[in-house]
């Protein structure tokens, strides 16, 4: 069964999990029979966690409020909780059928997140920050190896990087996450895996970011994933449907496509390419983008992980100014201990147009940030 865990602004996480049956030659004794739960099966393995972010960030522009173009690490010389989150999740197998997922999130980046949601049931409080990252409920349906289906809302298939910045290979996120693809949807998806090389997932949602509709067309997507090596995954995307309020004519288009190569165990590449397209008062707009990744796991509790991206946005749609931005990141990891982790990184983004602002009010093309973020997460499992 393929399981599938992605959420924006991300990198889709992939987890084949094999079943192997190993012939034992049989013994003169009789095994004692493996011991069995109390539990009812339903509340068998459910996997419960949380976490906790904060980090600290130097912008050489000194400015006040969010940083342009940056997702969750936005404040200038601030010590700052981001994010905490709270889940559980059951993954539905051929024993128990029915499964879920629900995120619980509170901090500056759950408002970020949604900062355009249409309706007020997905954020508890926008003031504090508190809303339902994800929840939706599973079938594993009896059909060849499993078909997945999952109804609410979830995270998006889209992007080399996830919400949560410990499942990232960097600590800040990037343009490409931050500009070009939506968080999260609400719908309906169906997940199948042919074999251990081939998937496909297919979905029909309300649209980008939200969980009551804007308009009155749905919004289509599909994906297919590809292993034709262990070491290789690639993974394409593709999405359509109208997503401007009040809007059903203007149609949206989105490609996306990630491939992760592990070259060696101490040594990863990644690349992701996005290009996006709708209309506006009749005339076409189109961005698209470019980031390239690597990681060295020098040691077990030591990774260094630079990451370099170009996007461009001639028409201005995404970023408000008709531009092209690149932004260029050097990420050092340091494991403390089992959950714990300690991020230093540095950053430049620049633009070929004056949109970064310095504390005296003078427009410049460049920002350079100095940061640090302090990770923690933990989970258990039912028996």
């Amino acid at each position: 069964m393929l399981v599938i865990r992605t959420t924006r602004y991300g990198m889709p996480a992939l987890v084949f999990v094999l079943a192997t049956f190993i012939d034992v030659p049989a013994i003169a004794q009789t095994a004692a029979p493996a011991p069995t739960s109390s539990t009812p099966r339903f509340f068998q393995n459910i996997q419960f966690g949380g976490l906790a972010d904060a980090y600290y960030d130097y912008n050489s522009n000194e400015v006040e409020g969010d940083a342009p173009f940056r997702n969750f690490d936005t404040r200038h010389n601030k010590a700052r909780f981001s994010m905490a989150q709270l889940w559980a999740t059951k993954i539905p197998t051929v024993d128990s059928r029915v499964g879920f997922s629900a995120k619980l999130n509170a901090g500056h980046a759950a408002d970020m997140i949604h900062a355009v949601e249409p309706s007020s049931l997905a954020v508890f409080d926008k003031t504090g920050g508190a809303a339902i990252q994800q929840a939706y409920v599973s079938y594993l349906a009896p059909v060849g190896t499993g078909l997945q289906i999952d109804a609410g809302k979830y995270v998006t298939q889209h992007g080399a990087e996830v919400i949560e910045a410990k499942d990232n290979w960097n600590y800040s996120r990037s343009l490409l996450f931050a500009l070009a693809i939506p968080y999260y949807h609400t719908g309906v998806r169906a997940t199948y895996a042919v074999n251990d090389k081939v998937s496909f997932m297919g979905t029909v949602v309300n649209g980008w970011n939200n969980l009551e509709d804007n308009n009155g067309a749905k919004t289509f997507g599909g994906m297919v994933i590809v292993k034709p090596v262990p070491q290789l995954s690639i993974i394409q995307n593709y999405m359509v449907g109208a997503e401007q309020a009040d809007n059903d004519d203007d149609v949206r288009h989105l490609f996306d496509t990630t491939a992760i190569l592990t070259a060696t165990p101490t040594l990863s590449v990644m690349a992701n390419y996005d290009y996006g397209k709708d209309s506006l008062a009749g005339t076409g707009v189109s961005w698209q983008g470019l980031a390239g990744y690597l990681k060295v796991q020098a040691t077990p509790w030591l990774a260094v992980s630079p990451r370099i991206e170009w996007f461009d946005d001639p028409d201005g749609f995404m970023t408000g100014t008709g531009q092209t931005l690149k932004d260029a990141t050097l990420t050092g990891e340091v494991k403390l201990l089992e959950g714990l982790f300690w991020r230093v990184e540095y950053r430049r983004d620049w633009s070929d147009a004056a949109v970064f602002t310095q504390k005296s009010g003078a427009a410049i093309d460049a920002q350079n940030t100095f940061g640090m973020g302090f990770l923690y997460s933990y989970s258990f499992t039912t028996k």
